[in-house]
């Protein structure tokens, strides 16, 4: 186990910069997920931690050494990738054991990791298979115990469920969460999925066009977004953006919103916002609150029954998208009319630039009391 430091790293490929100076600490047996859309510089930054890819400035610290300078073998790192990257000659235990042999690993040595990596990954019934003769999950297990038998400081995950199926994406997600307990290991773990994200990390770091956006505990980016695309892109179905302009701005907040919608009096906002600024409102669709006299009236354009909740998807008078996620089977349909109320508590203003206008501090204590 170890702590990892990122100072100003930076990476270009001949004149185009793709990852911008990032600083970043990883606690010494914490899970960080990278997490953020295709093309931000997540995978290219774990492969500059691993050593795969080389880093064009900046520095990068594991257990208080600089080991930029090292290759890949020297670091003390695994790396688990998106493709299984097993050997299709070799049975399982002859994969768990070729990384050791290479490295001149003594064979009782040998024997005992393999042996106490297929145990805890539970495939001991698997050693004499050759890849050709495993499904997809078992595959993965391997990969993975191929990283184990390594005993590294840190373990890298480089989106290593997405060629599972939704079925198995959900099983493996939990078996890697309880080996990073079992384990106590650093784990970095990318993926583009947010659900990946919120549900296995002890820290997600946002990334997007190779910047940090934003670092924190899922539940923390979750309640308070740094900006709205943090705030847009954590969050499933995404969060609901409604434009408006402050009438009053001070202890209360007064947005009319956009095209004749509702006027929202909202808790009071420590930011620069000003009479006549354009802002966007934003409220998760969970957080929207069915009411016969809320503000803001729908109108259906589908739904998606999926037993234990409804998810509506409908439209503003003025056009704009709305999602609404509803508990139980919901027997609306398109064209139906809706009225939701918008809970002050779970609201989220941004402003032109999209950057969060933060609560005042007793609205804030007041949010996070109703999240838990």
């Amino acid at each position: 186990m170890a702590q990892l430091q990122l100072r100003q790293v930076r990476k270009s490929f001949q004149n185009f910069e793709v990852i911008h100076g990032i600083d970043l600490t990883v606690d010494d047996g914490s899970f960080t997920v990278f997490v953020g859309p295709s093309g931000c510089g997540k995978s290219t930054l774990l492969r500059m931690i691993s050593g795969l890819e080389e880093t064009s400035d900046g520095e990068i610290w594991l257990d208080g050494t600089r080991c930029d300078h090292l290759l890949p073998s020297a670091r003390g790192m695994a790396m688990v990738f998106q493709s299984y990257a097993l050997y299709p000659h070799m049975s399982v235990e002859e994969n768990l054991r070729f990384g050791l042999e290479n490295a001149r690993t003594p064979k009782a040595e040998t024997a005992e990791r393999v042996a106490k990596a297929a145990d805890i990954l539970q495939i001991k019934h698997l050693l004499k298979r050759r890849p050709n003769q495993l499904s997809g999950g078992q595959s993965q297990r391997v990969a993975i115990g191929r990283a184990i038998v390594k005993e590294p400081k840190v373990f890298l995950f480089d989106e290593p469920l997405s060629n599972l199926d939704a079925e198995l994406r959900v099983k493996m997600r939990s078996e890697i969460s309880a080996l990073h307990r079992r384990l106590g290991a650093t784990m970095i773990y990318v993926t583009h999925d947010q659900v990946e994200a919120m549900t296995m990390a002890d820290r997600i770091v946002v990334l997007r066009e190779g910047i940090i956006e934003q670092a924190g505990a899922p539940v923390e980016l979750y309640a308070r977004p740094r900006n709205q695309f943090v705030a847009g892109f954590l969050g499933a179905p995404q969060m609901n953006f409604l434009v408006g302009t402050v009438e009053e701005a001070g202890a209360h907040l007064v947005v009319a919103l956009a095209n004749g919608g509702p006027r929202l009096t909202l808790g009071g906002r420590n930011g620069a916002a000003k009479v006549g600024d354009a802002v966007t409102v934003g409220i998760r669709p969970e957080h929207l609150v069915p009411a016969a006299n809320g503000a803001l009236a729908v109108e259906v354009v589908s739904t998606e029954v999926l037993g234990a909740e409804t998810v509506v998807h409908a439209r503003t008078v003025s056009g704009t998208p709305v999602t609404a996620t509803m508990r139980g089977i919901l027997g609306a349909k398109a064209g139906d009319r809706l009225h939701y109320e918008i809970v002050d508590a779970f609201t989220h203003v941004f402003d032109k630039s999209g950057t969060t206008l933060e609560p005042a501090r007793a609205w804030a204590d007041d949010y996070m009391r109703v999240l838990a």
